[in-house]
């Protein structure tokens, strides 16, 4: 009676709908983190982790779609989702609790197309235009390390790579492989050798909802050593990107 009381305690708190609704963001490239729209739904790491999750819940998976992860950031109290695998940083922990760190990723700039910049330095001059996905870990890091180049936030992957490649722009923060993707479709384009920041990937659930919290961390541990992420990543395009679950 216990168990089964405690099941569904935590059922309560992790799948009040009787469904797993996993928060995840949208981005042609797909990675880690980002997520890609299919013919038949959604493709990504995160949506891989959802389902398994569900599955060991016992309930259906529902995805519920968003343009970044400052947008999910910004709904975590109002209970439109249940668990979600995103960038963490110290605001984001005063909105949610995290688990186990799942991907380790280098941040740094791509310049546009016929761009003379090659380096922090040059990049980093008065009236040079940076771009970065709105309310996110790489924004507020690009805004940190620049101190005299514009950062401006923007909703969409989409967005910033249209204006990029038109030359709108001089440049866009964001993971290393995520840019390295890019620069393959820009032709011209040039991703910068230097790091200015590492961001850390994590599953997290809304604040107090801790057996949730609990079960999300037991979850990616032994996701992590059971090989169950390193199965995520080789479906999903990274079968030569290492599962990195700390910072050097």
């Amino acid at each position: 009676m216990a168990t089964a009381a405690n099941a569904d305690a935590l059922t309560d708190q992790i799948a009040p709908t009787c469904k797993l609704r996993v928060a995840i963001a949208i981005s042609p490239a797909g990675g880690a983190f980002w997520s890609t729209r299919t013919a038949s739904g959604y493709a990504g790491v995160p949506v891989d982790l959802g389902r398994e999750m569900a599955a060991q819940l016992g309930v259906p998976v529902e995805y519920v779609v968003h343009q970044n992860s400052g947008q999910i950031t910004d709904t975590a109290a109002k209970q439109t989702w249940d668990v979600t695998f995103l960038p963490k940083d110290a605001e984001r922990e005063t909105k949610m609790s995290f688990g186990p760190i799942y991907e380790v990723a280098d941040a740094t700039y791509i310049v546009k197309p016929g761009s003379a910049i090659t380096n922090f330095a040059a990049l980093d001059q008065d009236g040079v235009k940076v771009a970065a996905v709105n309310a996110t870990t790489t924004m507020r890091g690009a805004i940190a390390h620049l101190k005299h180049a514009k950062v401006t936030g923007y909703q969409t992957y989409d967005e910033i790579f249209n204006l990029l490649n038109n030359g709108e722009i001089d440049a866009f923060a964001l993971s290393r492989d995520q840019l390295n993707a890019m620069a393959r479709k820009i032709p011209g384009t040039r991703v910068l050798d230097e790091t200015f920041k590492q961001t850390v990937t994590a599953v997290a659930v809304p604040l107090d909802h801790p057996l949730a919290a609990a079960f999300v961390t037991k979850f990616m541990t032994q996701a992590i050593a059971n090989g169950t992420l390193r199965k995520a990543y080789d479906n999903n395009g990274l079968k030569d990107t290492p599962v990195r679950t700390e910072v050097k």
